[in-house]
């Protein structure tokens, strides 16, 4: 499976506006600027959420599977196959960004000190 790096990008930035500002958190900005950089935190935390993202819509198939096999009848099978088919693209993603995660690292540690 291929995925396009623009779509990725495009989700880690929809993601990343979903992120409340230090305002909505009680966070004064000064107490951030005293922090200093905080691109890996931002990076941490944006991985974090993709992440527990891809974990929430496992869980979710999980359950609509176990639903629909002991017959519930508001679960239809539609709702349970694309439920499916988004934890499975979600998770083949997750998949991609760790390999180039991966490939990158070990093509730093490649480099010439």
């Amino acid at each position: 499976m291929d995925i396009k790096s623009s779509a990725m990008f495009a989700e880690l930035q929809s993601m990343a506006q979903q992120v409340r500002p230090p305002a909505e958190q009680g966070l004064e900005v000064s107490s951030l600027n005293q922090v200093g950089n905080t691109s890996q935190s931002d990076f941490s935390g944006l991985l974090k959420g993709a992440i527990d993202n891809v974990n929430a819509l496992s869980k979710t198939t999980g359950d609509l599977r176990e639903r629909m096999e002991l017959g519930d009848p508001s679960v239809t099978l539609e709702q349970t196959m694309i439920a499916s088919q988004k934890s499975g693209i979600a998770f083949e993603a997750t998949i991609q960004v760790r390999n180039k995660m991966v490939e990158a690292y070990k093509e730093i540690m490649a480099m010439p000190v």
